[in-house]
């Protein structure tokens, strides 16, 4: 850290700031006022912030790409996302859980990220008088972000807020705070902290109307409430806020959905999201969504190092062939119904190959032949085989909010309304032969399942673990009574129990450097899972 003052590498952000950053709040208030341009950089370069190549540690690496890094990190890191473990694999701490260590790049990144962007809020904030529409519609978004940002660390360094309000979590970066002596604050405190900033976001974007969808407005600051209240516990408010959050909104339709997407902002069901520009991947397009989370792209990592993401088989075989989503992956036999109709060509050797023929298809140094379960979810904003990869990356969709709404629903109380709208949105959008009893599973982990295959690869995957307090649950050992290894690579494949405390994220070594509140015994429990342990846990939805 220390990740308040510590700031992203792109120029607008860099070129903020004065030297010795000493100025009072009316004294920059001034300075932007006679000078726009600089305000305006900080407010950009918070959003750009997001997405951009080699931000947290300025090198190199392939795997630094902030929030979407972030949001792959942690879906391998639970049950449903795979890579392989070849030697080329980038998040093989993720697959292992290695990356509880303190020294390690990946946990850092995932750790700084979040506050380097609570930093530049924080001088959004300070920029502005709020005097005009304009200023307070910039500050609520600010405060909105810093909210997403503590959303994107509380879950994942504490057990859940119903087990652990009063257990200490992460450090607030309040104004007047001593960033070397800030200890943690608990839970609670960080939720409250959350609340605050999005009460008075939704306060102020009343009436605003954002020029694109990578700014927040009322419906993004809503489903942000309903996202910390369905993991406060407070289930009928996540359900009324994500009411409001889809207002507008529908969900893609099947037929939208029968070809590779998720890739571009301007999807209709997207609420909220990146947008990746050209100019910030030109210079690398290594460390990017398109190049590891695409199976796709004509100059990727993934695709070309056999490190595709593929979805674990035993959820996999759960998907009904009705349901359009099980085309989001190959089957065993390399095939999926989104393949049809595509053609991939080399743009150096002309060779090509289309539809079914597409996962075998190899081309020297940019694809290798495609394995069972990958994802072809993730299609290409710049066409098949494109070697710019500049793909957008979801943050907010409506069906997150239509799954949030039919949780909210189904924990306060009202399961019959909540079975309505989960058996509606599937049955109209995804499954026609949909209904919420065919697997015989409870709602609550009926709403999971669906969550599970439709937001996979999207980052909700450890914070759903974390708040329904369910085992990671990868194979299925002889002890379970229904013994399937699964896809996971052998070093990866392992269960781990819900209250192990190996689950809990560690701090940076440079945290606990720089700040004396926070040691080495800071969530210090547990230790890496072994190969095939815990082979006896079920989940109750691959069971």
């Amino acid at each position: 850290m220390l990740g308040a003052l510590v700031f992203a590498s792109c120029n607008d952000i860099d070129e903020q700031f004065p030297e010795g950053g000493n100025y009072t709040d009316e004294q920059v208030q001034e300075l932007n006022k006679a000078v726009p341009s600089r305000a305006d950089a900080i407010f950009s370069g918070m959003f750009s912030m997001m997405a951009e190549p080699h931000a947290a540690l300025g090198g190199t690496r392939a795997d630094d790409f902030g929030f979407v890094m972030a949001a792959l990190s942690l879906d391998a890191e639970g049950s449903d996302l795979t890579l392989q473990d070849n030697g080329y694999n980038w998040f093989s701490a993720c697959g292992k859980l290695t990356s509880r260590n303190a020294n390690y790049a990946n946990p850092y990144i995932r750790y700084v990220v979040p506050y380097n962007q609570i930093g530049v809020a924080n001088q959004v904030i300070a920029a502005y008088a709020g005097d005009n529409d304009e200023e307070k519609w910039r500050i609520a978004q600010a405060k909105a972000i810093i909210a997403f940002d503590y959303l994107a660390l509380a879950p994942y360094f504490q057990y859940r807020y119903v087990d652990a309000a009063d257990k200490p979590c992460v450090p607030i970066i309040k104004e007047g705070a001593d960033y070397g002596s800030n200890p943690r604050a608990t839970v609670k405190e960080v939720y409250e902290f959350i609340l605050k900033n999005l009460d008075e976001a939704i306060a102020d974007l009343e009436g605003y109307k954002r020029p694109d969808k990578s700014k927040i407005d009322i419906n993004v600051a809503y489903g942000l409430r309903a996202r910390a209240y369905l993991n406060m516990g407070m289930y009928a408010e996540a359900a009324a806020d994500a009411e409001k959050a889809l207002a507008g909104y529908t969900p893609a339709t099947m037929k939208e959905m029968s070809t590779p997407a998720f890739c571009d902002i301007n999807e209709s069901n997207w609420i909220w999201g990146i947008a990746v520009t050209d100019g910030q991947v030109n210079a690398d397009g290594y460390p990017t969504s398109s190049s590891w989370i695409s199976a796709f792209s004509g100059d990727g990592y993934a695709a070309a190092t056999v490190n595709v993401p593929s979805i674990n088989s035993l959820l996999y075989k759960k998907i009904p062939d009705s349901d359009v989503r099980k085309g989001w992956w190959l089957n065993e036999n390399l095939q999926s119904p989104l393949l049809e109709g595509l053609t991939w060509t080399d743009g150096k050797t002309g060779q090509s190959a289309s539809g079914q023929d597409i996962p075998a298809f190899t081309i020297e140094d940019i694809k290798e032949p495609f394995i069972a379960y990958n994802s072809v979810k993730f299609g290409m904003k710049s066409g098949v085989g494109s070697t710019l990869n500049n793909n957008d990356f979801p943050l907010m969709r409506v069906e997150e909010m239509i799954l949030i709404q039919a949780e909210g629903l189904a924990k306060s109380g009202n399961a019959d309304k909540a079975r309505q709208i989960l058996e509606n949105f599937v049955r109209t959008y995804r499954d026609p032969s949909y209904i919420s009893t065919g697997r015989n599973l409870s709602l609550e982990d009926e709403i999971w399942f669906q969550r599970r295959v439709e937001l996979w690869g999207e980052g909700f995957a450890t914070s759903d673990l974390q708040r329904l307090k369910k085992p990671i649950v990868r194979f299925h050992g002889q002890a379970s009574g229904k013994e399937d290894l699964g896809n996971f690579p052998a070093a990866f494949r392992f269960n781990l129990p819900a209250d192990d405390p190996w689950r809990l994220l560690r701090f940076p070594q440079t945290e606990i450097d720089n700040n004396s509140e926070i040691t080495s015994a800071d969530n210090a429990g547990g230790s890496v899972p072994e190969p095939d342990s815990h082979g006896e846990l079920l989940d109750g939805v691959t069971d």
